[in-house]
């Protein structure tokens, strides 16, 4: 049976020596949302290749209602998210096309 990807195994993967930023420490730092379906091995690899935060988002999902779902997202700076983004997509459309 597999195994669910939960946000305390992205935790637990990640150790990092800083602290969690205090919210008033969040202005430059930017949430990629990960979406639903997502393949944990793509999650744990954008986690580790570009050092971002897994932090978990509550947000409306209009799937055929509109639900409230506690979602996977992935916090750093512009920069790095945009890569990571990128990386994302990039990942995403060769697992859909194999």
């Amino acid at each position: 049976m597999t195994r669910k990807l939960t946000l305390e195994d992205l935790e637990r993967s990640k150790t990092k020596k800083e602290n969690k930023p205090e919210e008033q420490d969040l202005t430059d730092l930017y949430d990629l949302i990960i979406p639903p379906g997502t393949p944990s091995y793509i999650i744990y690899d954008l986690v580790e290749e570009f050092d971002l935060e897994p932090v978990e988002r509550k947000i409306n999902v209009k799937i055929v209602d509109t639900d409230e779902r506690e979602l996977i997202a992935l916090r750093g700076t512009l920069e790095v998210v945009q890569a990571a983004e990128k990386f994302l997509h990039e990942e995403l459309q060769a697992w859909i096309e194999s």
